[in-house]
């Protein structure tokens, strides 16, 4: 290919506008034909721009060259893109960048989703970064009106029953192979996720091994049969109310609460424990709760329960546990502390406040 050498063009001279640490992100819209990268590589080498970076996204009837450059000290934004546009170009857009994202788009977005897999509060702030997006905001799925793309400059992003992720760019509409990333980057998560919800196996303290796994309605007559083996006063403590069985009607309500999950501690097909995560409304604070079968209590069996709702929890963007007690009562602060959390000292009224570390303890096997 032979590369002809123009005549440096004289720049205009604005030296607020640019700087040595000043890194542009350029989009050009080109048709896919031999050399026009090459042409419009040579007009920026003419206007003295250090090409830093270079991507090269596939839309319908061409593709879209994404350069990060370096301008040239009183080069402005607005004569790059009438040079652009003269070799032919349409649909250039232009905005500030940063040298920490000159990094190819598989790395980057492989060491967000580790990120947001060690942090799950933080997957609106990684979307954010793989997408390039101006804003990423969570809403409510009933509010986040999906048709609405405003030009391709807003997408939602389903992320469970309740919320959706919407994420907004004003320098340039979103291209579908960005798109297709950002779905992948969030059904990793979702996969991470649902493998932390998973069944786990644990050890009793007496050797007995037992086995964690969500809660189901088919579950209801097991969990109906162990509030029958347990005392009264094991029920008074987890329902605060008197009660000898666990009426059919609060069955399911037990097994799957509003917007929350149960989680059983099976010995072979006996239920002997049952613990309940329920999120609050922001998904920041989760109300926990915990019942063991009298003859299987101070053996572990509550501990691995609160442990194992601890982590999922956590990989749902948890940073905060509460938990409910009787005045006077530190049975659940100590479950908590033997299964490796930081509970607070219980309030007057029972209310227990358990932070959650960034990486909740293992204490389980998984299955």
């Amino acid at each position: 290919m032979e590369l002809r050498t123009r005549r440096t063009q004289t720049l205009p001279r604005l030296a607020a506008d640019s700087a040595e640490s000043v890194v542009w992100r350029v989009r050009i819209r080109m048709r896919d034909h031999p050399g026009m990268l090459a042409r419009i590589a040579i007009r920026m080498a003419d206007l003295e721009c250090n090409i830093l970076g270079l991507n090269v996204l596939p839309v319908p009837g061409g593709v879209l060259d994404e350069v990060v450059i370096r301008p040239a000290t009183g080069l402005t934004k607005q004569h790059l893109v009438r040079a652009i546009r003269a070799e032919g170009c349409d649909g250039t857009v232009l905005t500030d960048a940063d040298l920490r994202e000159l990094v190819d788009a598989s790395t980057a977005t492989l060491t967000a989703a580790a990120r947001a897999v060690d942090d799950p509060a933080r997957r609106a702030e990684v979307l954010r970064e793989v997408l390039t997006a101006d804003l990423v905001t969570v809403v409510p799925r009933a509010e986040a009106n999906p048709a609405r793309v405003e030009g391709g400059h807003r997408v939602v992003f389903a992320v469970d029953g309740e919320t959706a992720l919407v994420a907004r760019r004003r320098w340039a509409p979103f291209v579908q192979l960005e798109l297709a990333r950002a779905e992948a980057l969030l059904g990793l998560l979702d996969r991470a996720c649902s493998t932390v919800s998973g069944p786990a196996a644990a050890t009793c303290a007496d050797g007995a091994a037992i086995v964690l796994r969500e809660g189901r309605p088919a579950d209801a007559e097991a969990l109906s049969a162990l509030h029958t083996r347990c005392s009264p006063d094991t029920l008074f403590a987890r329902y605060h109310t008197g009660m000898r069985t666990m009426p059919r009607r609060r069955l399911h309500r037990v097994l799957v609460p509003p917007r929350g999950m149960s989680l059983l501690a099976m010995c072979g097909r006996d239920t002997v424990g049952v613990g309940q995560l329920i999120p609050g409304a922001t998904g920041e604070i989760a109300e926990i709760s915990l019942l063991v079968e009298d003859a299987w209590q101070r053996n572990g069996v509550g501990t691995a329960l609160l442990a194992r709702l601890a982590r999922i929890a956590g990989s749902r963007g948890a940073h905060r546990l509460v938990a409910m007690s009787l005045p006077g009562r530190d049975a659940v602060y100590r479950t908590a502390v033997r299964a490796g959390l930081a509970p607070e000292p219980p309030e007057e009224e029972g209310l227990l406040r358990i932070g959650l570390p960034r990486t909740a303890p293992h204490v389980l096997s998984e299955l």
